[in-house]
């Protein structure tokens, strides 16, 4: 067996996580966590990405002798360098709200409809190209050099090497997913240079080794190479579905829901833009095709408004109030921005004629609803529209703790719902840091190892599926 330091990092916190990973077995512990807490200047929210330098030094000191490293994070947002290679101020959070607007400025030059054939991406207000054309006057931007994604831009402190990693590029809605490069077209109308970015490096292409200082720093004993994984924490969360056959979907949950089908070519049509799905590009030459929902983002918020009660709590309060009594828009928009979320979630229901639901387990049942359904939704039009017919959910991530939520996504998909592995962006981290150093086959294989070693749970439809049809015409009516 060998160890492998899978850095995670997410919207809320990060952690490094140890995995040892054999022919035969595969073990993950946690060697360190720290938060992600953004900060509110008055230039606008930004992610304090110095203090998520240091947890990761912390962490592989931590973590003790690893034989690779690997880092993963959230997509689309970046740092810029200048000439020196020294960073030009802190990353802006997607959720900033300079790309208000922005969206329609570029569609009056690419029109919608163009830029999704040529690149597949879902509209989101915050993708790369958007944030890049809202930067388009900033000094930054005017000074930048060289343009790097957050795992790429840790990866270059920790190394010294650039590069950029193809499934979290992919993001940016700058790569064409049919050749699995820049989309060159895009760029241009939009003057957007990307010379900006680094090349573009593969999950498994080596990254370079950690420089002396952080070997010094971290206590590792040098040489200690760093790996490129599927950087977008979603690809590295896909390649760890613990499936043993192409029927399935998948859902990766936590702050967000990516509900879709791992394809091997994109769906491009207009069918599928109107749908409001992406394609993004996965391991091995394979897409993740998917939509992006809201996800447990909506309970983090109104439990942070709340005081943080007790999740198990307040989840078994959700468990005995009536089923589907209120249900809101899981991808809607309108609930992107921090604050107020019990609010924005009562005014919703309020405005769309249902019950009002008032007390923490009646709004949180509303959420949970409210996921199963868009869930459904995702799985069910994914298949339509791509054509690929699936047997089976697996639910991946930290949604696989919350046992309801898995149970209506079950009830809701009338499918059944394997849930399981929990840490699904970590293990798939360290099983392609496993596969670069040949201790592991090709993705089945890994799929195989995972459904072996990993503690799963299976969750059968239950209840009335009419009911479920009569929720979501409750929306799609409106």
């Amino acid at each position: 067996m060998k160890s492998y330091a899978a850095v995670d990092l997410g919207a809320s916190s990060g952690r490094v996580m140890v995995g040892r990973a054999g022919r035969d077995s595969l073990e993950l512990v946690e060697a360190h966590r720290f938060p992600n807490r953004p900060v509110r200047t008055p230039e606008g929210l930004r992610w304090d990405v110095l203090a998520l330098y240091a947890g990761v030094l912390d962490g592989l000191k931590a973590a003790g002798q690893v034989d690779s490293v690997g880092i993963d994070s959230w997509a689309v947002d970046y740092g810029l360098l200048d000439g020196d290679g020294a960073l030009l101020g802190n990353p802006v959070h997607y959720r900033d709200s300079r790309t208000e607007g922005v969206a329609e400025k570029v569609w009056a030059t690419v029109p919608a409809a163009e830029l999704y054939a040529a690149t597949g991406l879902q509209y989101a207000p915050f993708n790369t190209l958007y944030q890049l054309v809202a930067a388009r006057s900033s000094a930054q931007l005017a000074y930048a050099k060289r343009l790097l994604l957050i795992p790429d831009l840790l990866t270059y402190w920790l190394t010294g090497e650039l590069g950029t990693e193809l499934t979290n590029a992919s993001t940016t809605q700058l790569i064409d997913p049919r050749t699995r490069d820049w989309s060159n077209d895009v760029a241009e109308r939009l003057g957007i240079d990307l010379e900006l970015f680094a090349p573009l490096r593969r999950p498994g292409d080596p990254a370079g080794f950690l420089q002396e200082r952080v070997l010094e720093e971290t206590g590792l004993t040098g040489p200690v190479p760093v790996t490129t994984v599927g950087s977008h924490d979603t690809a590295s969360a896909v390649a760890a579905v613990p499936a043993t056959g192409e029927r399935f979907a998948y859902i990766c949950t936590g702050t967000w829901s990516l509900a879709g089908l791992e394809l091997d070519a994109p769906v491009l049509t207009e069918a599928s833009r109107a749908a409001n799905f992406t394609n993004e590009l996965g391991l091995d030459g394979t897409v993740r095709y998917l939509r992006n929902i809201m996800g447990l983002w909506l309970l983090q918020e109104c439990v942070r408004e709340w005081g943080d009660p007790d999740l198990g709590a307040l989840l078994r309060g959700a468990a005995g109030v009536p089923a589907l009594r209120s249900v809101v828009d899981a991808g809607d928009s309108a609930f992107l921005a921090p604050g107020r979320m019990p609010e924005r979630i009562a005014e919703a229901c309020r405005e769309s004629g249902q019950p009002v639901p008032s007390s923490p387990a009646e709004i949180t049942r509303c959420i949970l609803d409210s996921l199963a359904l868009a869930h459904r939704r995702a799985v069910t039009e994914a298949q339509a529209l791509a054509d690929h017919p699936v047997d089976v959910v697996h639910i991946v991530g930290g949604g696989t703790r919350n046992a309801l939520l898995c149970q209506l996504t079950a009830d809701a998909c009338g499918l059944p719902v394997v849930a399981g592995p929990a840490e699904a962006a970590a293990l798939g981290n360290v099983l392609v840091q496993a596969r670069a150093h040949g201790l592991v086959g090709d993705r089945a294989s890994m799929r195989q190892l995972l459904a072996r070693t990993q503690p799963l749970v299976r969750y059968e439809p239950q209840g009335d599926p009419a009911a479920w049809r009569a929720a979501e015409a409750r929306l799609t009516e409106r």
